[in-house]
Order: structure tokens, then C-alpha cells, then sequence
């Protein structure tokens, strides 16, 4: 399918999710409609409708680094089998942790114009980040996820396609999060053990394929909404107001024109590390 199709296709989406409500913020659930049972526990939250644009993967410093040549927090040291995941019956909204901590989570990429700039701004302030990475963006941009790799970031799966989970069948979930995590594995080097539902959209089959899959299920606490492109200020306010220990913010790095993402993150990222914020990557209950 080309990409102005699959750009169309997704605001389609985008519009029918809009109206399931902000899961992600609210933690509220929402039946949505289904071919088979799966869907008691579905909920339904907003991101953003993506789509591919044209341009040239940045190239990443040559050499593995220290972060390249042992597991990052959040992924399972030894061999190959899944970790052990329990089954969750809702998504993570936020994250426990000592002190002031938050994370930061960018949805939607890897994009060869806005994930460079994101990167760079990250690896000015030394700080690491999670990237909710779509199949179909991966295997065209796999040096930046080999760039996540060497600059510390974590990478999870967003599916292929970004589709609506909750009106899909099981199989066909099954093939949206196993071939995005086999893109993800050999670009990267580390199979996902973090799924974020495209538009927070959540249900039983999700949650145990995730499972299955050895991924914990991860929404977020501050939705910025970066992909309205409110403007600058509005997400820099949205993310300042926000903060607090524990929070898990959701922008996007793909799926549209992310420059006011791009602008606000050089703002709101410094004034967070002045006001004693940690930013880390989530964690793990079970490994």
C-alpha cells in the first residue's frame, strides 16, 4: 500500500478512536466492538495517526557503545525464551520509583526527519528515553534504532501499521506485534519486552499475546496531545503541569509535521532536570 494511502487510512482511524476517550490519562474502560469475545476489558485512549514521510535515516556514531554491550534496564539478561509476564487485565500508567522520577516515551517512529532531532536533544542532556516503535517505520529507519541502541534508549513495540487492535482478529493482532518485534530484535539487537496499544486501545487478546510474547502492556499518565499540534507552549505547559514521580509521558516523533514535539522537548526537557527530575526507563516487576 503506498504510504499517502496509508496516511489516509489512518486519519480514518484516528477519527473513530478519538471518540473512545483518553484511557492513557483516565485509566477508564471502554467496550469496543469485536469479532469474538476479547473484548470485556478493552481500553480505549488517544494517540496519534502516523504515517511514513520521505527522507534519509540519520547516521549513528560508527562502533558499538557501553550501553550496546550489556542488557538495558527494562530487557531481560540471558538467553532467548520470553521472560516470565504476567497476564494484566489494564495497561501500566505509570511507574514506580524512588524520588522525583518520570519517562519519557515517544510514539510512532522512527522518522528520518524528527527522531534525529529528538536523539540529539536526549543525548545533550544525557538522557534516555523509550521509543514505541511501528514495524513498517522500523525496517525502513533501521539505523535509528541501531542509534537508540548505542545512545541507551529503550525500544518497544507499536505494532506494524498502527491499526485499531480492538477491531482486529486474533490472528491478526498475533502478526502485528510478532513481525514488529523481529524488526525490532534484528535492528536493534534486543527483542521488546514494553507493547503500547495504537490509540490506547486495549483488550484481553492484547494482554495475553503481549504476555505470551514475554512485553508488560504500557500506557501513560501525561498525554501531551503533541499530535493536534496544539502548539509549542501548550505541550511544554502540558508536560511542566503534569510532572510529578512516576509519570509516563506519551508525544510522538512520526505521524505528522513533529517540529512543535521537537521545540518543546528542548524547553520542558531542561526545566525538568533543573526542578530534580530523574528521567529513567520503565522497569520491570517480573524478568
Amino acid at each position: 500500500m503506498k504510504k499517502d494511502q496509508l496516511f489516509t487510512r489512518r486519519r480514518v482511524l484516528l477519527a473513530g478512536a478519538a471518540a473512545l476517550g483518553a484511557a492513557g490519562a483516565a485509566g477508564t474502560a471502554a467496550l469496543l466492538g469485536t469479532d469474538d469475545k476479547d473484548n470485556e476489558d478493552a481500553a480505549a485512549g488517544a494517540s496519534a495517526s502516523r504515517a511514513p514521510l520521505a527522507g534519509a535515516p540519520a547516521s549513528r556514531p560508527p562502533g558499538p557503545s557501553a550501553y550496546r554491550l550489556r542488557p538495558l534496564t527494562g530487557y531481560a539478561a540471558g538467553p532467548a525464551g520470553p521472560p516470565r509476564t504476567p497476564v494484566r487485565h489494564e495497561p501500566l500508567l505509570s511507574m514506580p520509583g524512588h524520588g522525583r522520577s518520570m519517562v519519557l516515551t515517544f510514539d510512532d517512529g522512527p522518522h528520518p526527519r524528527y527522531t534525529p532531532q529528538i536523539l540529539d536533544t536526549l543525548r545533550e542532556y544525557d538522557v534516555r528515553a523509550t521509543f514505541f516503535v511501528c514495524g513498517e517505520m522500523a525496517v525502513e529507519y533501521k539505523d535509528l534504532l541501531a542509534r537508540m541502541a548505542d545512545e541507551g534508549h529503550l525500544v518497544g513495540n507499536h505494532t506494524w501499521s498502527h491499526p485499531l487492535l480492538t477491531r482486529m482478529s486474533r490472528d491478526g493482532i498475533r502478526s502485528e506485534m510478532t513481525r514488529t518485534s523481529k524488526v525490532i530484535k534484528n535492528a536493534y539487537g534486543e527483542r521488546p519486552l514494553w507493547f503500547r496499544a495504537p490509540y490506547g486501545a486495549w483488550n484481553r487478546t492484547t494482554f495475553r499475546l503481549g504476555s505470551d510474547m514475554g512485553m508488560e502492556p504500557l500506557a501513560w499518565t501525561v498525554d501531551t496531545r503533541d499530535w493536534t499540534t496544539p502548539g509549542t507552549d501548550v505541550i511544554v505547559d502540558r508536560v511542566e503541569e503534569g510532572a510529578a514521580a512516576g509519570v509516563v509521558v506519551l508525544s510522538h516523533d512520526a505521524g505528522g509535521n513533529r517540529s512543535q514535539s521537537v521545540r518543546a522537548l528542548r524547553r520542558y526537557l531542561p526545566w525538568l532536570l533543573d526542578s530534580g527530575y530523574h528521567l529513567m526507563l520503565p522497569r520491570r516487576a517480573f524478568a
